[in-house]
């Protein structure tokens, strides 16, 4: 009787997940161990039926380019997906493991807004699919990102860092801009740490360095700086000149800024011109130099990349 109810069960569970019902009766014969093998064949049909036809594993196979483009439509329409519809992708990434608070935080974050898709891409990332209606300005889809980014760290007391796409105009186009949001959160990381939200279509120089061929940027980087490498120039120097560059090359607001004395920052400025030839109280110098050192932490970035 025990078994009859478990399969009964199972076959509920099919149906539910499915819509087929079916129909098995027992026979007095059937022996225990081929009930059990049913009832185990029937829950893992619901379990692979799920997985298949699950909203967010129809997502993320779409995203990552596994789902096949001629069933996207048909597949979509099945789960109530608008296939149709402009959204924003967004790609959020913490370091530390994401757990169900993060989730729960976004759903509240916007309770009137039911076609907003959360996808897990991995422990530390997370996607989000956003329907943007007739107005929306990119302007706001980044305050947007903003509002998530404070919304997380003091309700879940999580800091992420977040990528999002160009507008896109249906879930074909999906896989690109989940490839937009991966390079934009890749790049912003490198060569933007400072800031915490990486539009696809802000990533400026960032971008165009990062889809240099190797060979092209040691050239560059030994016609700028010889034999110099990086630590012929100590972290804190470093450090001084990028804060020289975000106040626009200006001496007294970035030696106060690092409370220094401006002869201080004036000798260091003065170091580097002897070891490289490059002026950075000149603009142009000023650029060759900001991007010698862009290039450079992108070239350490792959070799490490490629060590692991």
């Amino acid at each position: 009787m025990e078994q009859s109810q478990e399969l009964s069960k199972a076959l509920e569970e099919l149906t539910r997940a499915t819509g087929v019902a079916l129909d098995i009766h027992i026979q007095p014969e059937t022996s225990k161990e081929k009930i059990d093998e049913s009832i185990r064949q029937i829950r893992s049909l619901c379990a692979a039926y799920k997985e298949k036809y699950n909203k967010n594993y129809f997502l993320l196979n779409l995203m990552t380019g596994t789902a096949q483009d001629c069933e996207i439509s048909e597949r979509a329409a099945r789960l109530h997906i608008r296939a149709v519809k402009p959204r924003y992708l967004f790609l959020l990434e913490s370091s530390k493991k994401m757990d169900e608070t993060v989730t729960e935080v976004l759903k509240q974050l916007f309770p009137l807004q039911k076609k907003i898709y959360l996808v897990p891409v991995n422990e530390f990332q997370l996607a989000m699919l956003y329907p943007v209606k007739d107005g929306c300005t990119s302007e706001d889809i980044h305050n947007l990102a903003h509002t998530m980014i404070d919304t997380l760290s003091m309700e879940a007391l999580t800091h992420v860092q977040i990528a999002y796409s160009d507008l896109i105009p249906d879930l074909h186009a999906l896989p690109s801009a989940y490839k937009q949001t991966a390079l934009a959160l890749r790049v912003g990381k490198l060569f933007y740490s400072e800031q915490s939200v990486f539009p696809f279509n802000k990533l400026g120089i960032g971008r165009l360095i990062h889809e240099l061929p190797e060979k092209l940027c040691e050239d560059f980087l030994f016609e700028i700086f010889g034999d110099i490498t990086s630590e012929h120039l100590d972290k804190d120097t470093l450090a001084a000149i990028d804060k020289f560059f975000q106040n626009n090359l200006n001496i007294a607001e970035t030696a106060r800024q690092l409370h220094m004395h401006r002869n201080t920052l004036i000798y260091r400025l003065e170091q580097v011109e002897k070891r490289t030839g490059l002026d950075l109280r000149q603009f142009e110098d000023a650029m060759t130099f900001k991007i010698a050192i862009m290039i450079l932490n992108y070239l350490q970035s792959e070799r490490n990349v490629s060590h692991e």
